[in-house]
């Protein structure tokens, strides 16, 4: 049995119960072969990777607070704090109910490669809390965001750990969660960020993921000499990333036809329109069966079915493993010609194989989604230096960033005799960097 299988049983037979760990783990060390394979007898002495797929700490705690009716209520909090080898652990806080630690480990092994992937100094984190923000007043979730606070601002700071937004976590729970550390510690300083623009937040943030996927997207493909305007795109998901990922996408030529909720989905044959999405999702915080009284051409249908609709480009925008192999199937019957993941994992491993055995150019999540990490980065330092740059600034930024990304993964690929495996290519890219640290540092 070679290295990389004995690491994959051992990670599986420690972390029972953790199918979304067990995934990533093999998902990225099943594309490290030929790296690992190079370079084993220094990575197995080293134990190198035992020691990338063991968290350097999981922290479990409880989180009591107080409802509107004078309830008390309990939620279980997170933080993985996975590798800091090339800087302070970052990553989100995501706010869900089907929170556990699985999900969180597999978040912060991600992290690890997609932060890598930046070319910024940052290491691999992720946490986050069964806690539902939806139907709860802002009361409700200012006492949650600070009794969770409470807990968190004990291993957190601008130099240890930087977490940020995630699903259920907007600007809205950043804000109390922030004021909350700053007023446990007494001090000021960029521990989080996604913050408001008044308290040290950066412009671009908001637009950072859905933007990022777009220029990794229209890089890939005009790297394969293909234009993205005048294709159409089907979007999953309604959220921060989707919306900004069907702005930029029309932006830049395409016409984007489908969103979607945990309810349902959107196809509007005239293309998705990014005004009224923001209204219902950014405003009234409703549900998508309200889009079809800004637009009566569209067809609202509930469940799944968004990868069922005809397009050029797929890009899956709302939570893990939403994309399975039949809709793969569906893409590649009806002509798609590339996948870009706006979420984490939003596509299964069977589906990937699929997608890329019939040459569908795939760009994984942890470089297509990385620029919201990449401008929290650019917030950091933003407030290190007691700075504020225009909006023009970070997104000129974020784009060179992204650009960057999809040709260190292609280089990557290319050199191992991959060319053309966009997920090879970033996993090897973003562990030679943090591997090459690892080793450096010692046994730490």
């Amino acid at each position: 049995m070679g290295y990389v299988d004995e690491v994959i049983e051992r990670v599986i037979a420690k972390n029972p119960g953790e199918p979304e760990f067990h995934q990533a783990v093999k998902e990225v060390l099943e594309s490290l072969r030929p790296v690992v394979e190079a370079n084993e007898e220094v990575y197995r002495r080293e134990a190198l990777l035992e020691r990338i797929t063991e968290p350097d700490r999981q922290i479990k705690f409880r989180v009591p607070w107080v409802d509107d009716k004078g309830q008390v209520q309990v939620n279980v909090g997170y933080r993985v704090q996975f590798n800091n080898a090339i800087g302070p652990y970052k990553g989100g806080l995501r706010l869900h109910p089907s929170v556990n630690i699985g999900i969180i480990k597999f978040l912060g092994f991600e992290q690890i490669f997609k932060n890598s992937l930046t070319s910024l100094p940052i290491g691999g984190g992720k946490g986050g809390s069964d806690f539902d923000p939806k139907g709860k007043s802002d009361r409700e979730v200012m006492a949650f965001c600070q009794s969770y606070m409470t807990e968190l601002g004990k291993y957190i700071g601008a130099d240890v750990d930087v977490p940020a937004g995630d699903i259920g976590t907007g600007a809205r729970e950043i804000g109390y969660m922030f004021g909350q550390y700053k007023r446990i510690q007494g001090m000021f300083e960029g521990v989080l960020t996604g913050k408001g623009l008044t308290y040290g937040g950066s412009l671009g943030r908001t637009q950072a993921t859905g933007y990022g996927l777009l220029y990794l997207t229209n890089e890939m493909l005009k790297c394969n000499g293909i234009e993205l305007a005048g294709k159409t795109v089907c979007v999953s998901g309604s959220g921060n990333v989707a919306t900004y990922a069907v702005e930029k996408a029309q932006q830049l030529g395409a016409k984007v036809v489908t969103v979607s909720d945990s309810t349902g989905w959107v196809y509007d044959p005239d293309g998705i329109d990014v005004a009224a999405l923001k209204e219902i999702k950014e405003v009234k915080r409703a549900r998508l069966t309200e889009y079809k009284n800004y637009r009566p051409n569209s067809e609202y249908h509930e469940g799944r079915g968004v990868w069922s609709v005809k397009c050029d480009v797929a890009l899956p925008c709302a939570t893990q493993n939403e994309l399975l192999l039949e809709d793969a199937k569906m893409l590649v019957a009806n002509g798609c010609i590339a996948v870009a993941e706006g979420a984490n994992m939003p596509t299964t491993l069977e589906a990937t194989k699929y997608l890329q055995e019939n040459k569908v150019l795939f760009a994984p999540g942890k470089a297509a989604n990385a620029g919201g990490v990449a401008t929290s980065a650019l917030e950091m330092s933003q407030n290190s230096e007691r700075l504020s740059w225009s909006f023009e600034e970070v997104d000129a930024k974020l784009q060179g960033i992204m650009v960057n990304i999809f040709h260190n993964l292609d280089d990557a690929a290319r050199k191992y005799g991959h060319e053309g495996d966009y997920v090879v290519g970033a996993n090897i890219a973003g562990f030679e960097k943090v591997a090459t640290a690892m080793l450096a540092q010692g046994v730490c």
